[in-house]
């Protein structure tokens, strides 16, 4: 259901002009928040730095525990070592706000994959907040020291046979045991009794896009019962470069698209579309013992959506 906040507003000097960030209000208390971005890579250009600021203002104001970097941190060839100036250049002078300096948990996109995936984990020996143990790994909070929160990261370029065909444009994508993987994501959710379930990928699994429908097909096929089985809460992604919130009539699942960091795409509804919009920013994730609510924020500052996820 759709959730009613009080915000406050504050100034930002952004894209030439002054903007207004809408906070949204919450009891830090009683609730465990993150920041979720994507489709970053840019070198700063459209709006990946005002959107990078605006994410460290934000951060200022609310007690962030972290940003899920759900893939595509570096258009377009991805990088070819842990040196590569565009770690400076897509990364670290961008998101240089002293408020983002806190964890990043990363997953690769499907440009990541056109270059040295293995580069990419590597960098965790370099940057002290860039934390990727491995391609697919998770990660377990408690929420008011009571309820506990499950992250699952997972790796969906080689679960897509696109990427995995594609030998020429994504080498690594077919190195990966798919059936390793998926056994993995069966024996977590199985183990795990927290109270809160997300999923984390890069690409969709329901969304409306120009992109291939067998990129979606694939995850419905190979995840989404996996998902259903055990009771995912949400799933969260990037890819297709706007907001989209999904819930099919067949799903209990809530599937939430997060726009692109820089540049972003026009969207139209679609079944189970609950909201779309074609604005760049990125998402607010806040957890409480019985809410999980999105809160999702344009280049502009504004709270354009919000949603609640309530369990007793």
């Amino acid at each position: 259901m759709k959730r009613f906040f009080l915000m406050v507003v504050l100034p930002l000097l952004a894209i030439g002009a002054l903007a207004q960030i809408q906070v949204p209000q919450l009891n830090e208390d009683t609730c465990f928040t993150f920041l979720l971005a994507n489709d970053l890579g840019r070198n700063g250009y459209y709006d990946q730095k005002p959107i990078a600021e605006l994410m460290g203002e934000l951060a200022a104001e609310i007690d962030v525990e972290f940003v899920a970097a759900a893939g595509d941190v570096h258009h377009f060839e991805g990088i070819v070592s842990t040196q590569d100036p565009l770690w400076l250049t897509n990364y670290e002078q961008v998101y240089s706000h002293p408020e983002l300096m806190i964890p990043w948990y990363p997953i690769l996109g499907n440009h990541e994959y056109r270059g040295n995936t293995h580069a990419v984990i590597d960098y965790s020996k370099v940057s002290r907040r860039w934390e990727m143990p491995a391609r697919y790994y998770t990660k377990e909070f408690n929420v008011n020291g009571k309820e506990s929160v499950l992250l699952v990261f997972i790796d969906t370029p080689p679960l897509i046979d696109k990427y995995r065909e594609d030998i020429e444009q994504y080498p690594d994508a077919a190195k990966q045991n798919m059936k390793k993987q998926l056994n993995w994501l069966d024996k977590v959710l199985a183990g795990s009794n927290a109270k809160w379930k997300i999923v984390i990928g890069h690409h969709p699994v329901f969304a409306e896009s120009s992109k291939s429908e067998h990129e979606r097909t694939d995850l419905q096929k190979r995840i989404l019962p996996i998902m259903e089985k055990y009771r995912v809460d949400a799933y969260l992604c990037g890819h297709i470069h706007n907001f989209q919130h999904i819930k099919p009539q067949s799903s209990s699942i809530d599937f939430l698209v997060n726009s692109s960091a820089s540049l972003a795409r026009k969207v139209k509804p679609i079944e189970g579309t609950r909201f779309c919009s074609g604005d760049t920013g990125f998402t607010v994730v806040s957890l409480s013992d019985n809410a999980l609510t999105f809160f999702l924020m344009n280049v502009q500052g504004q709270i354009i959506y919000s949603y609640t996820r309530t369990k007793e």
